[in-house]
């Protein structure tokens, strides 16, 4: 079950479980769509993989199944994801 985290990982704006602009790696790294796709363009600094739109949680299914509230480090190590833009930037996800 995602843990639909509570902020962007890169620029800390606060991302609640109905953020249509939250997005999401294949590990849940989280990030606003501004991040993701502009700043980070589509490569994750986490784990190399793209993003997508993260899901919206039913309310009644949010209810039993709460969001997370655990905030994450606001930091994106540039140097890092320098190298995964180095690597990954022409390698469609699919063959990353």
């Amino acid at each position: 079950m995602l843990e639909l985290r509570p902020s962007c990982e890169r620029c800390g704006k606060p991302l609640p479980p109905n953020a249509p602009d939250a997005m999401i790696c294949s590990y849940e790294c989280t990030f606003c769509e501004a991040c993701a796709l502009s700043a980070l363009s589509n490569v994750c600094p986490n784990c190399g993989g793209n993003f997508q739109h993260r899901p919206i949680r039913p309310r009644a299914m949010l209810a039993k199944h709460p969001a997370s509230t655990e905030r994450r480090a606001s930091h994106v190590d540039e140097p890092a994801h320098a190298a995964y833009l180095d690597r990954y930037r022409m390698t469609p996800p699919n063959e990353r």
